[in-house]
């Protein structure tokens, strides 16, 4: 049996499926920063896309590629450059676990503070934190595939 990787947008509007996995990078460019809105963005090689709920938009970032997303919540998807080479982003896979980063790209933009992450201080646990995470009713797609998806949209 095939291995078949998923993922997908936060609302559901776009899906995906994979069978084959490349290798998987981080990418401290300025243009990949501004895309993901992140320190960096984690990008996975693949060969075998199929997007089985509608499909990405595309913004053309570069005069070599351009990078997909959901037209409806933004999410940020996959890198496609002009000879046809697609990287999807990692944190959009159903589990992110399945594809870790191998390798960087690009550290002459790595942000400093990039480096002292694991030396920032964890939030202690709080009552406070606890309420009011009991109190959200999250909106995004599940984690896996679904037959049908409404999309929910708030203003």
């Amino acid at each position: 049996m095939t291995q078949r990787f998923t993922g997908g947008c936060q609302c559901g509007a776009v899906r995906f499926r994979v069978t084959r996995l490349g290798q998987a990078a981080i990418c401290h460019c300025r243009m990949c920063q501004k895309a993901f809105g992140n320190y960096f963005a984690p990008l996975v090689m693949v060969d075998d896309v199929e997007w089985t709920r509608g499909a990405p938009t595309f913004f053309r970032s570069s005069n070599r590629a351009r990078r997909g997303f959901c037209a409806n919540c933004g999410t940020p998807l996959c890198y496609l450059e002009d000879s046809g080479s697609m990287e999807l982003a990692g944190g959009a896979f159903d589990d992110p676990d399945v594809a870790p980063p191998t390798v960087q790209y690009v550290l002459k933009d790595k942000l400093a503070l990039f480096d002292m992450l694991g030396d920032v201080p964890h939030q202690p646990h709080v009552e406070k934190e606890t309420a009011f995470n009991a109190t959200v009713v999250g909106y995004q797609h599940p984690d896996h595939d679904t037959d049908d998806w409404q999309p929910t949209s708030s203003a």
